[in-house]
């Protein structure tokens, strides 16, 4: 419902700063002598910040206002350039197209009168909005025309699955609590000992039937104290060498002997052991396949539009 409304070019967000309307006089480009009014950049413009989720009145940096400003410029040159192409080809919307495009628009607020109350506050009445969602359309249909792409090759599917087989794979992963009590890479041996009687003290308070996240609350000198020791899911080579042998040692549940790391010393428990999963061949495949699609799509309508503003008259008056 959301996106829907987005493609009515909302002009809420521009309410909050006046000067916007003041400066909506004039021309900010024109394409092949069509002109690309400063009133129809700033409707664009709105329309533009919020399929980002971004707000005029949020931007605080004149440097990133005037990027977005100029970016929704070149898209809107972009779009006039379509629109053109399309006409000199000849390509029409179907008018049952557009209307049904309508009838979801005014579904999506809630009442014809809210959708009139909203047309007026950008600049439309239902017949010029008509007109220009059916130019919407015809654009987008000329680009889709101007971008034909073939499915990916198999056997490129196929090559780049086995360049990276790994990326689709997860080792086994563990998810532990700890107790850590500090040792100082400069203490004596005298130190170290002391604080060892003191994990021993808590490891038997374990064994006791204390609660081990309610322990590391109280005692543990780690940042996941507060968290009752828990550390998020890691896998071998993420932890130092001795504390990750002890800890994959564990069956869950189990407490480990105290462990001494550079840090101090460690009680773990394991929680829960996750097993290396891979992601299915065919499902893979299919993925690289959507990627390669979309990045064909893309580099295609990229290199049409280039040849477009090649091939026409543009001047930007407005940056």
């Amino acid at each position: 419902m959301k996106n829907i409304k987005r493609g009515l070019l909302i002009l809420w967000c521009c309410a909050q700063v006046g000067s916007v309307w003041a400066q909506a006089v004039g021309v900010a480009a024109k394409v092949n002598g069509v002109e690309i009014s400063n009133f129809r950049l700033e409707r664009h413009f709105a329309d533009y910040l919020l399929a980002q989720g971004r707000s005029v009145g949020a931007i605080r940096s004149p440097n990133v206002y005037k990027r977005l400003k100029t970016e929704a410029l070149e898209q809107l040159i972009d779009k006039e350039l379509l629109w053109q192409e399309a006409q000199k080809r000849g390509l029409n919307v179907d008018p049952a197209r557009v209307q049904t495009a309508l009838k979801k628009l005014k579904a999506a607020f809630g009442s014809p009168e809210n959708f009139a109350r909203r047309l007026a506050q950008e600049g439309f009445d239902e017949a010029s909005y008509t007109d220009y969602l059916g130019q919407e359309l015809a654009a987008m249909m000329m680009l889709e025309a101007l971008t034909p792409v073939s499915a990916p090759l198999a056997a490129e599917v196929d090559r780049l699955y086995q360049l990276n087989m790994k990326q689709f794979e997860r080792p086994e992963q563990i998810q532990a609590r700890h107790i850590l009590l500090n040792v100082s890479s400069a203490s004596d041996k005298e130190s170290v000992a002391e604080v060892r009687q003191q994990i021993i003290g808590l490891q038997q308070q374990l064994n006791q039937g204390a609660d081990f996240a309610a322990l590391a609350r109280r005692y543990s000198q780690d940042s996941t104290a507060q968290q009752g020791g828990l550390l998020d899911n890691f896998q071998r080579g993420d932890m130092v060498p001795s504390f990750e042998t002890a800890a994959f040692a564990l069956l869950p549940g189990a407490v480990s002997e105290p462990i001494l790391t550079q840090y101090g010393w460690h009680l773990i428990k394991l929680e829960q052991r996750h097993p290396a999963v891979s992601m299915p061949e065919q499902e893979a495949k299919a993925l690289i396949k959507r990627q390669l699609a979309t990045e064909q799509v893309t580099q295609a309508r990229a290199e049409a539009l280039t040849r477009l503003r090649s091939d026409s008259e543009l001047v930007v008056l407005s940056r």
